[in-house]
């Protein structure tokens, strides 16, 4: 008879694919296995945990939110003010904004990037050796809003960095959340039904 592994080797296990499966399946978007097998997989690591409730950490794919959004945000200072871009509209306010560059950095060259505006909420990712410990609104830019449960929601924000990254004492990620047309749509049609 085959012995059983011991329960907090195989919920990190358990942890350790998952989180491969979600990066392949809502990042790569090339799912490894089916939803039915990764189906398995979390149910054995809830029944685990459930049994063994020490075992649960916070990056688990099991506190990964369902979709209710918390009430009564706390407030949280962020490390470094998180402050906002400029909009240049026309030529001459690209024109403007270089010549600040080179008085503020005299010898560099420029290359820019352009990309369309997305409109969303601005958030600032905080991780601890890799792991999610804080998610924050950018507020006024110097104090935000914790709004980590519901980050948690937001099947492409990973709970646990990979690679090189994963290896940093801390690291703060900052960009826009924002929900695509589709699945504003979808929320449209579910809150009709």
């Amino acid at each position: 008879m085959a012995k059983r592994k011991d329960p907090s080797v195989r919920a990190e296990e358990l942890r350790t694919l998952l989180h491969h499966h979600n990066y392949c399946y809502y990042i790569l978007n090339r799912p490894e296995i089916s939803d039915t097998d990764y189906d398995r997989l979390f149910d054995e690591l809830k029944a685990l945990e459930g049994a063994h409730p020490e075992l649960v950490t916070p990056d688990s794919p099991t506190q990964r939110v369902g979709g209710t959004v918390a009430e009564g945000f706390a407030s949280v200072r962020h490390r470094v003010a998180m402050l906002s871009l400029d909009n240049a509209y026309n030529a001459e306010e690209i024109r403007e904004f270089e010549a600040r560059l080179k008085r503020a950095l005299p010898g560099e060259t420029f290359r820019y990037v352009c990309e369309p505006k997305v409109d969303g909420l601005g958030v600032a990712l905080l991780y601890d050796r890799g792991r999610l410990v804080r998610g924050a609104t950018r507020g006024d830019g110097r104090m935000g809003e914790d709004v980590t449960q519901n980050l948690r929601t937001v099947r492409t924000i990973p709970f646990r960095l990979r690679g090189a990254l994963s290896a940093l004492d801390v690291l703060e990620v900052r960009g826009e959340v924002f929900m695509g047309r589709e699945a504003f749509e979808k929320l449209n049609r579910s809150l009709e039904a």
